[in-house]
C-alpha cells in the first residue's frame, strides 16, 4: 500500500513538471508546496536572519519558475531547486559581509561567551559557509554525497573533507568527543 502510494506521488511530480515546463502555475505551485520544507530548512541552514531566509527562498522560486524550461532532467527538480537556493543564500551572504550590523556584534560577543546555551542550528550558523552547505545538505536534507558534489560544483573528495572539517569543529563548539 505504501509502495502504490509513494509511485502514484512519484508519477503526480513528474506531471507537474511537465506542466510547469509548459507555463501552468498551479503545476509550478503545487512542486513549490512539496519542497517548501526542504528549501526553508536549507535556507535557514544557511542564514541567520528571518528576512534574508524569506528573501533568498522568494528569490529562488521567482528564478526557479522563470527558468524551469531549463531543467533537463525532471528527477533533478529538487535537487535543481536547491542549487538556486544555494546560489541566493550565497549572494546574500556575500551582500550581507558588506554591511555589518552593531547589533550582530553584540549578539555574537554573547554567544561567544555563553556556549552552553548554543543549540544545534546556531552551531551550525557558526561555521564558515562552505563548512555550512555540507552539514546543511547532508544532515538536514538527507543528500548524497553525489548530490552534494553536483549542487556545489566540487569533488565528492571535497565534500567529504569538509564534512570531516565541519563535524570536527561542530566537537570542538558543542564539547563532545
Amino acid at each position: 500500500m505504501e509502495l502504490i502510494s509513494f509511485l502514484n506521488n512519484r508519477k503526480t511530480v513528474t506531471t507537474n513538471i511537465g506542466l510547469a515546463k509548459q507555463g501552468d502555475k498551479e503545476a509550478f505551485l503545487s512542486l513549490i508546496d512539496e519542497n517548501k520544507l526542504n528549501i526553508y530548512r536549507v535556507a535557514r541552514g544557511m542564514l541567520r536572519e528571518e528576512q534574508d531566509i524569506e528573501d533568498a527562498i522568494q528569490n529562488t522560486i521567482i528564478k526557479a519558475y522563470s527558468n524551469i524550461k531549463t531543467l533537463k532532467k525532471d528527477e533533478y527538480f529538487r535537487t535543481w531547486l536547491i542549487k538556486i537556493l544555494i546560489n541566493e543564500c550565497n549572494m546574500i551572504l556575500r551582500n550581507n559581509k558588506k554591511t555589518v550590523a552593531i547589533d550582530s556584534i553584540i549578539d555574537n560577543r554573547q554567544e561567544n561567551n555563553s556556549f552552553k546555551d548554543l543549540d544545534l542550528t546556531s552551531t551550525v550558523n557558526s561555521l564558515s559557509g562552505d563548512l555550512r552547505e555540507v552539514i546543511v545538505l547532508f544532515y538536514f536534507e538527507d543528500m548524497t554525497l553525489r548530490d552534494i558534489a553536483n549542487i556545489l560544483n566540487i569533488p565528492e573528495g571535497t565534500v567529504k573533507s569538509r564534512l570531516i572539517r565541519a563535524r570536527k569543529k561542530l566537537y570542538e563548539v558543542l564539547g563532545e568527543e
